[in-house]
């Protein structure tokens, strides 16, 4: 017997019948959701100066507040689950999607109305309930994408393998514009108006997230069909299974742990650029669009060039650049570009944006390979340890970045240390290269075999 839920999704899918309709109604959903989710460094960016000007917090604090505010990340995959397992109005992404919207209007809109001395643990719940809702927004559209995204069953000339990938890269290229719009606007706004009325302005956007997303509903979208009886523990069962394949947990640990065994330092040289060297907010800002143009024109090229080269060539390869961009930020603190009349401004726009995105590019292709060798039905839950994964180690990666900092005796005011600290930051990028050999070549589109 098909339940209530599949037929309305068969209906809607005759009605659209896979064409223009349902990939247009695809993505204005997919796009819109990694446009604001690209947006969200402009609301950040007013967190940092809120918290290092208002509430006169010190970098390890600063770093601390940004690393713990990830921690609903790390819930990922228990989300995951609720979304595969069960349907909200015969839906089983989109109710997600706008929960998580609104619970971040909900928070960010609780900021601007809270008092100018708003306590530190008072605008750290805000911020956890702000990243709760965008984990949860998170979780199904990956879901989605890795649904719409995985490679096709055969190689004829109707569902070249070629197209595998293209989705992932369009709503990269959103997440990445909406970066270049929210750090570009940041920069400006940051000078003319006060954190507060920033925090409402991303507030009004995330509502509008919020209305757009409850009047689309998931038929319109003609995912791919899966059970809708699933519960929790089947659910479970099946994404523990999945984690049991070689191919897809010992990608995930290499994955986690090049990024966890790096000591971020992102507080640190906030304080550095905007204490020690003076650089002014709108330098910062700019520095950041340079970043997020970079990673717009990293999706584009991945898309047209790079999809078809290895995985574990390929990011490999971005982990050693990544190494080298922390080499020069050594040189960059010891004033060596200075002594060659290259301005510290000019350094910052140029290769601090660069170098700070450089850390994500790795994500598109890994995010692509994992598309792949989902297992059919469990792909919100596979995609959302993923990235539970990924912010259990961006968490740790801040955390080391404390104690190194601490260890090497750099303040918000003696920066002395800050080249070593550089150094060890940079080799340590260094050693997840050995061990690559635990990323897959890629996964190939199956054939069907032929008829004797």
């Amino acid at each position: 017997m098909v339940s209530s839920s599949e037929a309305i999704r068969e209906r809607g899918r005759r009605k659209g019948g896979g064409g223009n309709g349902s990939e247009g109604m695809r993505k204005l959903l997919l796009g819109l959701g990694f446009l604001v989710q690209g947006f969200r460094c402009f609301p950040w960016m007013a967190v940092n100066f809120f918290l290092k000007d208002g509430l006169k917090v010190d970098p390890s604090t600063l770093q601390i507040l940004q690393c713990s505010a990830n921690l609903p990340m790390v819930a990922k995959p228990f989300y995951g689950i609720l979304s595969d397992s069960f349907y909200i109005f015969g839906q089983h992404r989109v109710p997600y999607i706008a929960f998580g919207a609104f619970l971040q209007a909900v928070s960010w809109i609780a900021i601007f109305l809270s008092p100018s001395n708003i306590s530190f643990f008072t605008i750290t719940l805000y911020l956890l309930l702000g990243n709760l809702g965008a984990s949860v927004v998170e979780v199904a559209n990956d879901a989605m994408v890795a649904e719409l995204g995985k490679p096709p069953s055969s190689s004829s000339k109707n569902s070249p393998h070629s197209s595998s990938g293209q989705l992932q890269s369009f709503v990269w290229i959103a997440a990445s514009v909406g970066g270049v719009l929210g750090n570009l606007a940041g920069g400006i706004a940051i000078d003319r108006f006060s954190p507060q009325v920033m925090f409402l302005m991303f507030g009004i956007l995330l509502s509008i997230q919020f209305l757009v997303t409850i009047f689309i509903h998931e038929s319109s979208l003609d995912l791919p069909k899966s059970p809708s009886d699933r519960g929790i523990k089947k659910q479970l069962s099946e994404l523990i299974v999945a984690l049991r394949k070689p191919e897809i947990y010992y990608s995930i640990i290499w994955f986690a742990a090049s990024y966890a065994m790096i000591p971020a330092l992102t507080g640190t040289m906030f304080y550095y650029q905007t204490e020690h060297l003076g650089i002014e907010s709108s330098v910062l800002g700019i520095s950041k669009v340079f970043g997020q143009a970079a990673m717009l024109l990293w999706g584009i090229i991945y898309n047209k060039n790079l999809k078809s080269m290895s995985p574990r060539k390929l990011i490999s390869a971005i982990q050693a650049t990544m190494a080298v961009f922390m080499f020069s930020d050594v040189l960059f603190v010891k004033g060596v570009y200075r002594m060659f009349g290259i301005p510290d401004s000019l350094y910052v726009v140029l290769f601090s944006g660069l170098a700070e995105v450089l850390y994500f590019f790795k994500i598109l292709p890994f995010n692509v390979l994992m598309a792949q060798l989902c297992p059919p039905g469990c792909e919100g839950s596979v995609m959302a340890f993923l990235m539970s994964a990924l912010a259990m180690a961006v968490i740790i990666s801040g955390y080391l970045g404390v104690v190194l900092s601490s260890f090497v005796q750099v303040t918000g005011n003696d920066f002395s240390g800050l080249g070593h600290a550089l150094l060890i930051q940079a080799v340590c990028t260094l050693l997840p290269i050995y061990c690559s050999s635990s990323l897959p070549d890629g996964v190939k589109a199956k054939t069907k075999p032929k008829q004797g």
